[in-house]
Formats: C-alpha cells, structure tokens, sequence
C-alpha cells in the first residue's frame, strides 16, 4: 500500500510539471527587419538598390504599382496554451527610391493599439508614396501564416 501512494504522488507531481510547463507562453517570429546597425551602412541619396540587397538583403515586399518601395516586414506571435497565436507586434521597414534608383527615404513604422506609428525616419524628400500599401501590410499580416507565406 505503501508503494502506491509513492506511484501515485510521483505520477501527481509529473502530471503537474506537466500542466505547467504547458501554459508557459511560446513566442514566434517571422519575417525579417534589418537592425539598426545593418541600416547605418545604407546612405540616403547615395545607395542604390543593388548596394542596399548587398547590405542588409533582399526585401519582403515591393511596391505594388510601381517597384520604388521596398518593405521588410518582421511580425512576432504569441503561442500560449490551446488558445489561437495572437500577433503582438508588427514592424515595417520602407525604404523609397528615387527616379534614378538611388535611396530616397529610409522609414520605420510599427504599431501601437492597431495605429500606425512612424518609429524612426531617414527621409531626403516627401514620406512614402505608397501608403495603401503598407496599411494593407500593416493591416493583414496577422491573417495569414507561414504556410500561406510559402505555399506550404
């Protein structure tokens, strides 16, 4: 008798150990946006698109109408339980040319309670051209997955 209430206490606490480490929350990220660092190397006015590739890599998005944007898009989902992954944050990185290929704006924005912020800005003239977009990019990403992403 007494060997089972030592099996049953032990199966009790592995049972616990179990359902706690079960709600420790789970974080993913996915996309990518160059840091800080890597966009320092990059020069408003002088840079083209081959040099900035070069330096920090190739972009998450384009420009829809016309290829003078290019978007890095970098969002980071919360995974905690049976519950659904929720996206917790969300940061997109502009970078604009001008007619003759060269850097003409260098923009950060993320979110803050579902509202576009600007995070930071290296601009030589007027702000993004192509804002619907990146609303839209803002707007949807936390609708899809990677799969969707990569045609898994």
């Amino acid at each position: 008798m007494h060997k089972m209430a030592g099996i049953f206490r032990y199966s009790l606490m592995v049972a616990i150990l179990l359902g706690l480490a079960s709600c420790t929350a789970i974080f993913r990220d996915h996309g990518y946006v160059p840091t800080q660092t890597d966009l320092e190397a990059i020069r408003v006015g002088v840079d083209t698109k081959d040099s900035v590739v070069t330096a920090i890599g190739q972009p998450t998005a384009a420009g829809i109408l016309d290829v003078s944007g290019w978007y890095y898009v970098q969002s980071r989902f919360r995974h905690f339980g049976y519950k659904e992954p929720r996206e917790i944050d969300r940061q997109v990185l502009a970078i604009s040319f001008d007619a003759r290929g060269k850097v003409a704006n260098i923009e950060h924005f993320g979110l803050e309670r579902g509202r576009v912020v600007t995070l930071s800005r290296r601009v030589t003239a007027s702000s993004v051209r192509d804002t619907v977009f990146l609303r839209q990019l803002l707007g949807n990403l936390g609708r899809l997955d990677a799969g969707q992403l990569f045609g898994g």
